[in-house]
């Protein structure tokens, strides 16, 4: 029996995803599937698969519910290689952007939208020219690996973060370093996680701070997706690790340029401690429909 996935393709600074509304929770896909779905010879291609569904009605959903009851939606996302994510900066954008689009929430400018997602309840805000989320609350962790990647000369010491899922960023002394590396194998960390983290190799402007607002650029692998053109949680590790290394009087705004173009960040003081947004465009390329 075959079923059709009516499907949107969409992107933020590059960073792709299939997406696809199932508001009951009746469609989800398996790992064969969405491994099939995200190839880019055989498939549709991404960088990930986002389903659409009522936080009503899945599990995760129910536990966002009960933090806050105004999170109809929930952001069901997987990475390329099948495996559940628990946050995607920029593809919560496009997820904002694909429920206004299709009806399903009204957001005009300056409004916020509550989504849930598996590291929690995260807000989306609609601007003029984009969206921005807050991811919420940051945190250094504990352990500090060591970074090997291919066409890297000899191990960097990384810097563990998290802003709802795990990051391990490296710094670099060049942009040659940077264009150089060959993020096409997984960089091998010292010690590993044992869930895994993405890794952003990051290389500071110079001058690091220009009216007010520090500039990095950064390339990245994604944990089960490999290398993609922008990374939004990652972005955001990136920048408040440059923070982090840069000491006191480092800004509180960034802006990080990735292959895919351009998103801002920026650390602002919350009840809960010290948060973490991330700003830049969300697009619906197109929309096609594919048996399974």
């Amino acid at each position: 029996m075959t079923t059709t996935l009516q499907f949107t393709k969409g992107q933020g600074t590059g960073n792709d995803f299939v997406l696809f509304s199932d508001p009951d929770g009746a469609f989800a896909l398996d790992p064969a599937s969405i491994r099939a779905l995200t190839d880019r010879r055989f498939g549709v291609g991404g960088d990930g698969v986002i389903r659409a569904v009522r936080s009503s009605n899945l599990a995760d959903g129910a536990a966002i519910l009960a933090v806050d009851p105004s999170a109809e939606w929930f952001m069901d996302y997987h990475n390329a290689d099948g495996s559940a994510a628990e946050m995607c900066g920029n593809g919560i954008r496009v997820f904002a952007r694909y429920l206004t689009e299709r009806g399903l929430v009204s957001l005009e400018p300056g409004e916020t939208l509550a989504i849930g997602t598996r590291a929690g309840v995260r807000e989306v805000q609609r601007s003029a020219t984009g969206f921005q989320v807050d991811l919420g609350p940051w945190s250094l962790e504990d352990d500090s690996p060591t970074v090997r990647a291919r066409d890297l000369h000899a191990a960097r010491p990384g810097l563990s973060l998290s802003v709802g899922n795990p990051h391990v960023v490296v710094a670099l002394a060049s942009d040659d370093e940077l264009d150089g590396l060959d993020l096409n194998y997984l960089p091998v960390l010292d010690p590993a996680p044992a869930d895994g983290a993405n890794v952003e190799f990051v290389v500071p402007a110079d001058p690091l701070v220009v009216d007010g607002i520090g500039r990095i650029r950064m390339r990245v692998h994604e944990r089960g997706s490999g290398e993609t053109l922008s990374c939004g949680t990652g972005a955001a590790a990136a920048a408040l690790a440059t923070r982090h290394w840069a000491g006191r009087g480092a800004p509180d705004q960034w802006r990080v340029d990735v292959p895919g173009g351009t998103v801002g960040v920026r650390v602002f003081a919350a009840d809960d401690g010290e948060h973490v947004s991330l700003s830049g465009p969300a697009e619906l390329v197109y929309n096609g429909a594919l048996e399974l």
